[in-house]
């Protein structure tokens, strides 16, 4: 599995995302791709992210499989990356 989390400085929920992402972090190693959605803005466009920020977009055998935007609690995000394990096991 991969990720690619796209957040800027100036998003609140974002900041709470990075600590549920950090959480999970101790529990998974996920290969993550962090990019400031105003530092790397060419690069944030090429995955079409939308207007709400946070979004994690999960990759399994570099598909596209899941993608989380905004704000969802620990439990939550745990569950979605289990999930795609889950999958990449079977």
């Amino acid at each position: 599995m991969r990720v690619v989390k796209i957040n800027a400085v100036w998003c609140s929920g974002c900041l709470v995302m990075n600590n549920v992402w950090k959480k999970v972090l101790k529990v998974h190693d996920i290969d993550t791709l962090s990019l400031d959605y105003d530092m790397n803005e060419d690069e944030v466009l090429t995955y079409s992210p939308g207007n709400i920020l946070p979004v994690f977009i999960f990759y399994s055998n570099d598909k596209e499989v899941k993608r989380v935007v905004g704000e969802v609690s620990y439990e939550e995000m745990l569950e979605v990356v289990e999930g795609i394990l889950d999958e990449e096991n079977n």
